[in-house]
């Protein structure tokens, strides 16, 4: 049968539906690049906040329209909303013919009568990038954040064997993959779950001597209360970890991070980012940020403003507090009115275009070697990203004036010549 896979939401989820079609093509099942060539389509749902579900419901509902209309034999969904809402879901969804919770493929070639047992393959969609992919090590979450739902819809941590994990970054090398995204609910406790202590540093050593030397391991999503001054150096250290670091901080007041249960004092917080940048000055720091969280007030606000002042961070994205159904601060007062919080979302991204520009600044006239993503032959430039650009949330950097024989997938050295707040722009050198 012909298949289409729709992913919504995180990176993580990309992951679950390269390997949902890779149990679907050893089935002998075809994974189509669009909706239309499809006889069946499934849609791999995000369920973690409201608008992630409102999107997830809107996608399922144009798939219902196409089955009524006969464009589609049969329709499925799976992950994070059958996960968190799915005995509502079968009742309100009556003409949905594969449901599934996230990882449970077998549950889907059941559902298509493919009589075979189903193994972790990882496959790959059409719509994938085949040079920049992420590979995920865990899944699920012990931290229990008070605001967030995930352990209550992916469960607790799970990490993956390290063989299956080098096995995997070795495949995706293989098939072309120049650049790595490690991805976790939290890379930081890795391993935890099988022996009671961390095992990130030996799984870059196991990365690092079974890939390519010029592979890119980029690390992403790390809880700051356990990246310490051993983490930073080893990935200061290592020959293809790049220089870049996700490390969601929420908040840096000590009485809002003890409510969102995140203890990290500011002190350590802030020790963090010093000891990167001690051992590289241009270490790209990336961070989340959250306002309007219950009980913020102005003070706890400028103290968060303060803190991102003196850390310079590179990128940062931002969001207001949502009171998520079944966390506990959904309940917490008092609660910051929806006004005061979008006011100060403004204020903090503000704040940070003139950080982000400003670290921009420090590589006019300089050289970085840049991952070729895009190219247009007929406009005469290129799109990429160097170390300091992860894919889809960060920048990009325009290649001018490329030469006849550039190709995606070439990384390339590139003089920078002009900077934006968010996005470079350069020419290619030697």
């Amino acid at each position: 049968m012909k298949i289409y896979c729709l992913t919504l939401g995180c990176a993580k989820n990309r992951v679950d539906s390269e390997c949902l079609a890779g149990a679907l093509s050893a089935a002998g099942h075809i994974v189509v690049s669009s909706v239309e060539e499809a006889e069946c389509a499934i849609v791999n749902t995000c369920g973690f906040i409201r608008p992630a579900v409102e999107e997830s419901i809107s996608a399922i509902l144009d798939l219902e329209e196409l089955k009524k209309n006969g464009k589609l034999k049969k329709i499925g969904v799976v992950g994070c909303l059958v996960n968190r809402y799915g005995d509502d879901l079968r009742r309100e969804l009556g003409t949905v013919d594969i449901w599934a919770k996230s990882e449970e493929w077998q549950e889907v070639l059941d559902a298509l009568d493919t009589h075979m047992s189903c193994k972790r393959i990882r496959g790959k969609l059409p719509s994938s990038s085949p040079f920049s992919r992420y590979l995920k090590i865990s899944e699920g979450c012990d931290n229990r954040c008070s605001y967030c739902a995930i352990p209550s819809i992916r469960g607790g941590l799970r990490s993956l064997p390290p063989d299956t994990v080098v096995r995997e970054a070795c495949q995706l090398a293989e098939e072309g993959a120049r650049e790595l995204c490690v991805v976790g609910q939290d890379l930081t406790v890795y391993g935890v779950d099988i022996d009671g202590r961390p095992h990130l540093a030996e799984l870059l050593d196991a990365l690092e001597s079974s890939l390519p030397r010029s592979l890119w391991i980029r690390l992403l999503y790390l809880h700051p209360s356990r990246v310490d001054k051993k983490l930073i150096e080893r990935v200061a250290s290592g020959v293809q970890i790049l220089h870049y670091l996700d490390i969601p901080i929420q908040h840096s007041d000590s009485e809002i991070l003890a409510a969102m249960n995140r203890s990290t004092e500011p002190g350590a917080l802030r020790s963090i980012f010093e000891t990167a940048r001690a051992a590289d000055p241009d270490f790209a720091l990336r961070t989340t940020c959250m306002v309007g969280f219950p009980g913020e007030t102005k003070k706890h606000f400028d103290d968060l403003k303060a803190f991102i002042s003196d850390v310079q961070f590179d990128r940062m994205g931002a969001f207001t507090f949502f009171p998520e159904e079944g966390t506990p601060a959904a309940g917490m007062q008092p609660q910051v009115s929806p006004r005061t919080a979008q006011k100060r979302l403004d204020e903090l991204m503000s704040l940070q275009e003139e950080i982000s520009l400003s670290r921009q600044l420090r590589f006019a006239g300089r050289k970085l070697d840049v991952l070729v993503e895009y190219v247009n032959s007929e406009e005469n430039y290129a799109e990429g990203r160097s170390f300091r650009e992860a894919p889809e949330v960060d920048g990009t950097i325009e290649i001018r004036n490329i030469r006849d024989s550039l190709k995606e997938g070439d990384v390339i050295r590139v003089l920078i010549t002009d900077v934006m707040p968010h996005d470079m722009a350069g020419e290619e050198t030697i």
